[in-house]
């Protein structure tokens, strides 16, 4: 890697259910320090609806972006004349709370004579790894989020290769319906995770999505109806049977990651690294089967830190630094005329490729 000039940045994330702030220092060999991480959950502001209430988070986000915001900056010990550069996630995401980020960051960026630098949410996710662990171009991407499941090769900064997606819903979203069926509350994910402790895996047999289909893709559909329907079954559970089927279910989620993620090892073998990313990366039972699948077939596995998986202002912040530093980031004029995106892919799906009007196609 060539080495450039320090670049200080300052990153916002507001495109769900977290705000946050960042202040991260890349230098000019390409390390990175982080001076500061500030993340102010929703949870509870959510927690009576059962889900993300966008208008909610809107407004959530313009109470608190200012204080986190001033809070990260300080934390960091800079001024804000220090700064290269302030990211902001530009979309995809709730429209209303990438609003709110951008917005800010453009004012940032005029009161003070900063450089902005939007960034794609996804990119974000794509490069966090680089922010605390070794992991030089290429490798292959797992990306399983809330909103998101994709696998994409990642060749540099601005180079992406969709390789699959969820042609339904995003693993995050089974998780965090499973926890909602079960009645184990927000967040999904941990939730699910916790109540799995000490419950049998192979209590409820639940589908196999696409196991005989070609290619990479992942469909959780199916498996989120396979829950609701034995948890339906459950006409009075015990804490045994919700500890079974969260067990099944996390175990039946972990093999479809790992069989699709394999198919996409398959088809460019010379990356021998596979970075995971993205709040469902935290989950340790699918870590432990994609650290299975790595050993197997004699690959690394690359995952950031679980506040570095989750939503978070370092990674936009890095994004923004990796752009500039690769001479990617917008002109200023492009940058602060930008509109938030609901939809922005990170990739094309490739020459050829045709996607229908579910998540897989506009969303993905």
């Amino acid at each position: 890697m060539s080495e450039t000039k320090d670049i200080l940045a300052l990153g916002l994330e507001t495109s769900c259910d977290d705000t946050a702030a960042a202040v991260v220092l890349r230098r000019g060999d390409g390390s990175c320090r982080i001076l500061s991480n500030e993340v102010w959950t929703q949870h509870d502001d959510h927690a009576a609806f059962g889900g993300v209430v966008p208008e909610i988070a809107a407004r959530s986000h313009v109470e608190r972006l200012d204080a986190t915001i001033e809070k990260a900056v300080v934390k960091a010990g800079v001024d804000y004349a220090d700064l290269d550069l302030v990211a902001a996630t530009a979309g995809p995401g709730l429209v209303g709370g990438v609003m709110v980020g951008l917005t800010t960051a453009k004012a940032i960026a005029l009161a003070h004579g900063v450089r902005l630098v939007p960034v794609n949410h996804l990119e974000g996710h794509a490069l966090s790894a680089r922010m605390t662990e070794d992991a030089p171009f290429p490798y292959l991407l797992l990306l399983i989020s809330g909103g998101h499941t994709q696998l994409i090769r990642v060749s540099g900064v601005g180079k992406y290769d969709r390789l699959g997606t969820t042609i339904d819903d995003a693993a995050g979203e089974c998780f965090d319906k499973t926890a909602k069926l079960l009645g184990l509350g927000a967040p999904g994910g941990p939730k699910v995770e916790s109540a799995a402790v000490g419950g049998r895996t192979d209590r409820f047999a639940l589908p196999r999505p696409l196991l005989k289909h070609a290619g990479c893709d992942f469909s959780f559909s199916g498996m989120k109806t396979a829950v609701r329907e034995a948890a339906q079954s459950l006409e009075d559970p015990t804490p045994q049977d919700i500890a079974d089927l969260a067990a099944s279910f996390q175990e039946a989620a972990a093999r479809h990651l790992a069989h699709r993620t394999e198919r996409a090892m398959d088809l460019m073998p010379e990356a021998k690294r596979l970075v995971v990313a993205g709040g469902v990366a935290a989950n340790c039972a699918i870590k432990k089967m994609l650290q299975q699948l790595c050993a197997a077939k004699s690959w690394a596995l690359i995952a950031p830190p679980p506040k570095y998986c989750t939503d978070n202002g370092a990674m936009i912040a890095w994004a923004g630094a990796e752009r500039l530093a690769a001479g990617l980031a917008m002109e200023p004029e492009e940058a602060l005329g930008l509109a938030p995106r609901a939809r922005w892919p990170l990739a094309d799906p490739g020459e050829g490729k045709r996607f229908g009007s579910g998540r897989k196609g506009p969303k993905a």
